[in-house]
């Protein structure tokens, strides 16, 4: 063990931090998992900031129970920082049954803070910390032991930092009055529905190149199956069976085993008659499916003619607007809603505007507002002493010169 991190592996010492831990204002959290070989990550260390010490938690440790730990980061007052927190709060997740809260990212906070898209976590120690990480070790089985002092120095370098990164961070917020931005994104990043996902909608993943209904529902009630199935036997999906074999079945609809035999991506092999059998009744229920009951392609929307300068107009509206206000460009719109803006009608307006995130919100206060009125006339852009600015429309109107 290296001498100067601080492994916990029993329960009792455990307790003691967590009760140390439950009385701070925040603490900073990180893990180590591996799930190349699971549907599940399979948790190999978890890391905790606190205070007055930073530490590492060996989950694999014989003699711990995790139980007081998952009590301070589920239900706990405390704030839990992360950093690119998804994959984490999934972990816990599946753990738990519960997602921690409050949560804090300070990736999307680095993006609502002017260090641009997805930045990663040894750029914002440099620049926030003076920090310099070594990354060399990302891709360390974890589940082995004994771990090596550079591996523990390694890991625990992940919250150490977060410290001063969170707290800059935090100031900056403080400074631009952006709290209330993050509150809508951490409200986003802990919505149950992304990590308890259901399986009938598995399907949606599943990159394919158009498809008529019953071929959709064939894919639906396969990838339905796959998901059922890698979850009870904790595999990854492919295991079970690869994209590209459930969209060849979905095309050829087999209904036998002498069909199935036909079907190219499959290991015949590997394929056994039981899952076989199983696939065939995946096969059977969608072709017996009533119309009313099959999935509908993704909506295509047409852009109507001549939209596509109008998106140009509003990627410049995005651009000036982001460096403005020091915000990255990705995380206040996408080219699909810049799209969607674009081709708005009167008609659809107050049922669209709610479903597109860059029209509601702090991204409206920023961009959203500006963008509609771009789009209905209301304003103009125009270069004013070397920068691009609003000029109004009615006041361009007010001030053309008279003529005849």
């Amino acid at each position: 063990m290296a001498e100067d991190v601080t492994v916990i592996n029993d329960t009792k010492t455990l307790e003691a931090y967590t009760k140390k831990w439950s009385k701070a204002k925040y603490i900073t959290i990180d893990t180590e998992f591996i799930r190349e070989r699971t549907y599940w990550p399979q948790l190999c260390l978890i890391q905790v900031g606190g205070p007055d010490e930073s530490v590492i938690i060996d989950p694999l440790a014989h003699e711990i129970n995790l139980d007081c730990l998952f009590s301070l980061i589920n239900s706990s007052p405390v704030i839990k920082v992360f950093h690119a927190a998804r994959q984490d709060l999934e972990l816990f997740y599946h753990l738990t049954g519960l997602l921690p809260n409050p949560v804090f990212d300070t990736q999307i906070a680095a993006s609502v803070c002017g260090f641009g898209d997805s930045v990663g976590y040894e750029k914002l120690a440099n620049k926030l910390a003076g920090a310099t990480i070594d990354k060399t070790l990302r891709f360390t089985d974890w589940s082995r032991r004994p771990l090596s002092d550079r591996q523990l120095r390694y890991a625990i370098s992940d919250v150490l930092y977060l410290r001063p990164v969170y707290e800059k961070l935090s100031e900056n917020l403080n400074q631009s009055g952006r709290h209330k931005w993050i509150d809508e994104e951490m409200s986003a990043l802990t919505d149950i529905n992304i990590y308890d996902v259901d399986p009938k909608i598995a399907w949606r993943k599943i990159k394919i190149r158009g498809g008529n209904p019953r071929f959709l529902a064939i894919l639906r009630e396969i990838a339905a199956w796959r998901e059922i199935e890698a979850k009870s036997r904790n595999v990854p999906r492919g295991r079970i069976i690869r994209d590209e074999a459930i969209t060849e079945i979905a095309a050829q609809a087999p209904t036998s085993l002498k069909e199935f035999s036909q079907i190219r991506s499959l290991s015949n092999k590997k394929t056994s008659k039981t899952i076989s059998s199983k696939l065939i009744n995946c096969v059977e229920t969608a072709i017996n499916l009533p119309e009313k009951d099959l999935p509908l392609p993704p909506l295509r929307r047409e852009m109507p003619h001549g939209i596509g300068p109008i998106v140009d107009l509003l990627k410049v509206l995005l651009k000036t607007q982001c460096e403005n206000n020091g915000v990255s460009q990705r995380i206040v719109a996408s080219n699909s809603e810049l799209e969607q803006i674009a081709a708005l009608s009167g008609n659809e307006e107050r049922s669209v505007i709610s479903k597109i995130p860059a029209l509601n919100g702090w991204r409206k206060e920023i961009f959203g507002k500006n963008a509609l009125d771009l789009k209905d006339g209301n304003i103009a852009l125009a270069i004013i002493q070397g920068k691009i600015d609003f000029i109004s429309v009615d006041k361009l109107v007010q001030e053309e010169p008279k003529t005849g």
